[in-house]
């Protein structure tokens, strides 16, 4: 099954916390109790954040954290990024040569392509994005009722 890590899903978490006050400087422990999330756990996802340029961190008695730039210019690829390294659908979707058949292979550029689709995607989807409600089904999905006779 493809998903993003826990941690990802936390950091996510986090950063809309941050993303819904983006002037406020709150400290890991302030960020964990509005996360729902042991202070250990915040502090653990807020060092690669920062590496990556999307939390800044300001020491003293008044330090803490916020976004380093607005939650719109932030998107979700960057923070799947920032926790679990670049996107790879398949081993060979970003690395060349680490499968020993990939000069054989007739599905490594439709796994590329697959990999860019879903790239694209997270990058469509902003921080502040996540902040709204999600959007109602769409209207092609139907609904079948089944109902099952006793036997």
């Amino acid at each position: 099954m493809l998903r993003v890590t826990k941690l990802t899903d936390y950091a996510t978490v986090v950063l809309t916390v941050l993303a819904a006050r983006p002037e406020a400087v709150l400290s890991a422990s302030e960020l964990a109790e509005r996360a729902g999330l042991e202070t250990p756990t915040v502090s653990k996802l807020l060092k690669p954040l920062a590496q990556a340029g999307l939390v800044e961190g300001f020491r003293g008695a008044n330090g803490g954290y916020r976004l380093a730039r607005p939650p719109a210019q932030i998107g979700l690829i960057e923070i799947v990024e920032a926790m679990e390294g670049p996107l790879a659908i398949t081993e060979c979707s970003v690395h060349d040569g680490s499968c020993g058949i990939e000069h054989s292979c007739g599905v490594r550029a439709n796994w590329r392509r697959i990999n860019d689709v879903v790239v694209d995607a997270l990058r469509s989807v902003t921080l502040a994005q996540m902040l709204e409600p999600p959007p109602p089904p769409s209207k092609r999905v139907r609904r079948i009722d089944v109902r099952l006779e006793p036997v």
